[in-house]
């Protein structure tokens, strides 16, 4: 049930990432893998600075920071 909910969640945080960054979604598959690595970045960010997503809301808003973060990187790498 949890791996379930981790990519139901990677999925919602990667979508709502490819919408704030780059104005639409970019489909179920990639929304799931960006935003699966999305929340392992940002968990791990949140963490260094101090801040310790906890709960469900918690973890998914360091998902979507961190598929945000994801976002960017791959973008300028793609430039």
């Amino acid at each position: 049930m949890e791996i379930l909910w981790l990519i139901i969640l990677g999925g919602l945080a990667g979508w709502i990432a490819g919408l704030i960054f780059k104005g639409s979604g970019s489909g179920i598959v990639l929304n799931v893998i960006v935003g699966i690595l999305g929340s392992m970045i940002g968990g791990w960010l949140f963490r260094e600075i101090g801040i310790a997503p906890q709960g469900g809301i918690g973890s998914f808003i360091a998902a979507v920071v961190g598929a945000i973060i994801l976002l960017l990187i791959v973008r300028a790498v793609r430039s």
